[in-house]
Parts: structure tokens; sequence; C-alpha cells
């Protein structure tokens, strides 16, 4: 939890560059990715990352990824990876 909220801080922070808000965001949606379970639900990581959250909430933020242009090709993949597996896409 503290690491995920390490990476919101940095891209809430107006005084970090794009190049770092884009790697926490990046490496954000990484830990969140893993934290989906085969019903679709977010499962809760043994850091507690994820409980809680609403799962169609999550899948909106991978779809926002695929259409922001200031996301790298490398996170609009592992975006739509999980769109797919979710049958969200």
């Amino acid at each position: 939890a503290r690491q995920a909220g390490g990476y919101k801080a940095t891209i809430n922070n107006p005084q970090r560059s794009e190049e770092t808000k884009q790697a926490a965001r990046e490496k954000l949606d990484d830990l969140e990715s893993k934290m989906v379970n085969d019903d679709g639900k977010l499962s809760m990581s043994h850091d507690g990352l994820t409980a809680g959250k609403n799962t169609g909430n999550v899948l909106g933020g991978y779809k926002a990824t695929l259409k922001n242009p200031r996301v790298s090709e490398e996170a609009k993949q592992n975006a739509k990876q999980v769109l797919v597996e979710h049958d969200a896409l």
C-alpha cells in the first residue's frame, strides 16, 4: 500500500517531470494489474494494495490509459492485456 501511495503522490506532484510521472503510472498499473482475480474482482495482496477497490473503476482506468497520448506503448499494451483478460475490451 505504501508503494502504491508513493506512486500516486508522484503522479499528482506538480514538481515532478512528465517522464517521472509516466514511470510512476506504469509501475502503479503493473501493481494493480497483478491484483485481479479470475472472477474479475480485485484481490487483496500481501500488502492490501487493492483491498476495497471497485473493479469497474480500475478497468475504466485501463481503458483511459489506451486513449492517453502521454502513455507509453508498453503501458498501453499492458492495459490492453488486462482488459482482454477480463472481457472488458
